[in-house]
């Protein structure tokens, strides 16, 4: 009886062990002269964002994917001019980092770096 306990718990602390979630870390750098405002960032499934982004400042989230599409973003500059740009497709079961960099005077660079070879 000891011994099935044991290995009940053993099995168990090995699923459990391999049990995580695939997630990606994003982030978001205002490498511009202006603060930007109502930035969003629109991926597979879902969206998220930030009300703003002072010069320099850095916005983290992480997110996990459902599906598979473009990522795409928005957001106002100084002048409330409103900005569009696309980024890497992103797939279901991704791992990895995601940098997005607001530049001045030019589209924004997306930077994926994947985990699992995905």
């Amino acid at each position: 009886m000891q011994f099935q306990k044991a290995a009940a718990l053993f099995l168990l602390l090995i699923a459990l062990a391999g049990c995580r979630s695939r997630y990606i870390a994003t982030t978001i750098t205002n490498d511009t002269a202006s603060p930007v405002s109502v930035v969003q960032v629109d991926y597979p499934s879902a969206s998220f964002g930030t009300q703003s982004l002072a010069p320099g400042q850095t916005f983290s989230y992480r997110f996990k994917i459902q599906g598979s599409g473009p990522v795409k973003m928005t957001w106002l500059t100084a002048d409330r001019k409103e900005m569009h740009a696309n980024g890497p497709t992103l797939s279901e079961g991704q791992e990895g980092q995601l940098a997005i960099h607001l530049r001045s005077n030019a589209d924004p660079t997306f930077a994926f770096t994947s985990v699992n070879g995905r």
